[in-house]
């Protein structure tokens, strides 16, 4: 079994597995106690503690050259030198005290101009198996061959960090310093981070090397054509790209080149709540053996897994490799989208289920990246909650939004992409009152902008946010098409749209200074 020397990063653990096959690390996990099989044949394990990233916790090293490119504040937070130092110390002292340690060598980007070497270091084989399918898997050859890897994560979330120590706000650190290559995590067993930490690590080299870095996931048609699907969690990016007539490209971080558009990632990573077999059959299929289902509960004698159940956390996911979906496109490579589809989940129940974008349009619904929260998880409370996360994956960003704006509207505009606005959310009133768009309807619109009918439909305008609204559509109800038609109270409308303008203005405000007039005169109007 392939082993590791890694007495370069002050490691002295003898016992150390190399890409280890998914077979060896069940088995590992198994016998160390990280998880259990589930009926499906999926490795069931639990991240603790935490079960969701730890945004708050995560710091960039102010650092020259790269200190003058971040975009400095509530998202990317300056760390000392010397702090990292500190934290990469306490997690290097930790691994030592581990009798078995494993490493996955893998790469992020399937485009080999834009290809990175990724180096995991971890001491649970359940976090090597979930890093095994989210990494780009080497084959026997260039893992001969991997040499020295661009960035290193060395993962010690089962120890805390010193909440004492200066800068840090809790047990829990998540530190990336671009200048040394590292990443360290301690304080949460949460895979995510792990993931998320090398989506961070691209958003930032691949804009430095002109090209657009994406949370998105993408498709391809028959004839080639691509579709990019941008949303924030909960809104369908994942379901929505699983669709058995297009070929899966990715499902969530993407690049895009002169070349096209490329997955960053080797696998995909799904949410499981209230996931069905009818509904997302595609996913349902690939939760079998060697994917990694985390924090979901299952019968302990049937080991049926109860997707309805969020007693641990509503943020139930599972990991596996992309070709796990059977019409995933290997290599994950496409061409130039044609049609870019912004995804919103509006709980507020007044954005139309589809509306056709202007570029400038496109780029202010990019910048401000809403969707709406259920705020149910409080008792008595129904109203909604908007959410703006810029570019639709604001934690990732380490660049200005208006740096990946400006990247998508030069390839928008250079390649004749059509952008289109999505609400996947309610209908004939805000939650509570109306009732969630089907999926089944939304996968019609879908279908009617990949046919290209959707291009030219008859449309209107929507009075207060000025989107062109089509009024025809195969397979969905006119009336469902225009929000406001769908409302029994007209004037209760009217309110609630008026104040979800309201505040996508407010959130606009931020962004004001570096946008240009059109941009902003793209926005709702009051």
């Amino acid at each position: 079994m392939p082993t590791v020397d890694l007495s370069q990063y002050g490691i002295s653990v003898q016992n150390v597995l190399r890409n280890a096959q998914p077979s060896v690390l069940y088995e590992q996990a198994l016998a160390r106690g990280e998880g259990e099989i589930v009926s499906s044949g999926a490795l069931a394990a639990r991240s603790g503690e935490k079960t969701g990233r730890s945004p708050k916790d995560k710091r960039i090293v102010d650092n020259a050259p790269s200190n003058g490119d971040v975009w400095w504040g509530s998202v990317n937070i300056k760390l000392q030198e010397k702090t990292f130092e500190l934290n990469k110390r306490r997690a290097i002292d930790f691994l030592n005290t581990r009798d078995q340690l494993y490493v996955v060598d893998g790469f992020a980007g399937w485009d080999p101009k834009h290809q990175k070497k990724i180096r995991i270091i971890c001491l649970n084989a359940y976090h090597a198996l979930f890093m095994h399918n989210m990494l780009i898997r080497p084959t026997a050859e260039q893992l001969e061959s991997f040499g020295k890897p661009d960035y290193v994560i060395f993962n010690a979330g089962l120890f805390p960090a010193n909440p004492l120590t200066d800068e840090m706000s809790s047990a829990t650190s998540v530190a990336l310093s671009f200048e040394r290559g590292e990443f360290v995590i301690l304080g949460t067993q949460y895979a995510g981070e792990m993931k998320k930490g090398v989506f961070t690590i691209m958003n930032y080299l691949l804009p430095k090397a002109g090209v657009m870095s994406m949370h998105c996931s993408a498709n391809e048609g028959k004839d080639g054509d691509v579709s990019l699907f941008f949303g924030l969690s909960g809104t369908g990016k994942t379901t929505l790209s699983a669709d058995p007539a297009r070929a899966l490209i990715g499902d969530d971080e993407h690049g895009w080149s002169d070349d096209g558009v490329f997955n960053i990632e080797g696998g995909c990573y799904a949410k499981c709540i209230n996931l069905s077999k009818e509904s997302e059959p595609e996913i349902w299929d690939a939760i079998r053996y060697g994917s990694v289902v985390e924090n979901v509960v299952y019968d302990e004698d049937t080991r049926i897994i109860d997707y309805t159940n969020q007693s641990i956390t509503e943020n139930t996911r599972c990991s596996y490799p992309v070709e796990y979906i059977p019409n995933a496109k290997i290599p994950c490579v496409g061409g130039h989208p044609k049609n870019v589809i912004l995804l919103t989940c509006d709980a507020f129940g007044v954005l139309p289920p589809v509306s056709k974008l202007s570029p400038e349009q496109a780029m202010y619904h990019f910048i401000s990246g809403y969707t709406a929260k259920v705020a149910g998880t409080e008792m008595g409370v129904t109203e909604p909650e908007a959410t703006f996360s810029a570019c639709f994956g604001a934690a990732f960003m380490v660049w200005h939004p208006t740096k990946y704006a400006e990247l998508l509207a030069d390839l928008i505009a250079k390649n004749g992409s059509q952008a289109w606005l999505v609400n996947t959310g309610w209908s004939g009133g805000a939650y509570g009152t109306g009732a969630r768009m089907s999926l089944k309807h939304t996968r019609a619109i879908l279908d009617s902008i990949h046919d290209g009918s959707l291009q030219n439909a008859p449309t209107v305008p929507d009075e207060i946010f000025g989107l062109v609204v089509p009024t025809k559509c195969a397979n969905v109800p006119d009336d469902l098409l225009i929000a406001k038609n769908t409302w029994a109270d007209k004037a209760a409308y009217d309110e609630k749209a008026k104040h979800l303008a309201s505040l996508f203005n407010k959130n606009f405000e931020t962004y004001a200074d570096r946008a240009s007039d059109a941009i902003k005169g793209a926005g709702p109007k009051l």
